[in-house]
């Protein structure tokens, strides 16, 4: 079981249809996507998912579920 900021997260990802960035995540949850040290901690638990296999990041750094 996933804390509950990851959970957000992944429903994000999963319901944007597509692959997103990490400042489309950051809009979608209220982040300030304009300071980049408010983004970067997303970003980080972003990859963190991606690493345990929840997510897949793409080439150009965007990222999407797992296929």
């Amino acid at each position: 079981m996933l804390p509950p900021d990851y959970q957000r997260i992944l429903t994000v990802v999963r319901q944007a249809g597509g692959p997103v960035t990490a400042r489309q995540v950051g809009e979608t949850l209220g982040v300030d996507v304009s300071v980049k040290s408010k983004l970067e901690p997303l970003r980080g638990k972003l990859i963190r998912l991606t690493d345990r296999g929840w997510l897949r990041k793409q080439p150009d750094g965007r990222f999407t579920t797992r296929l």
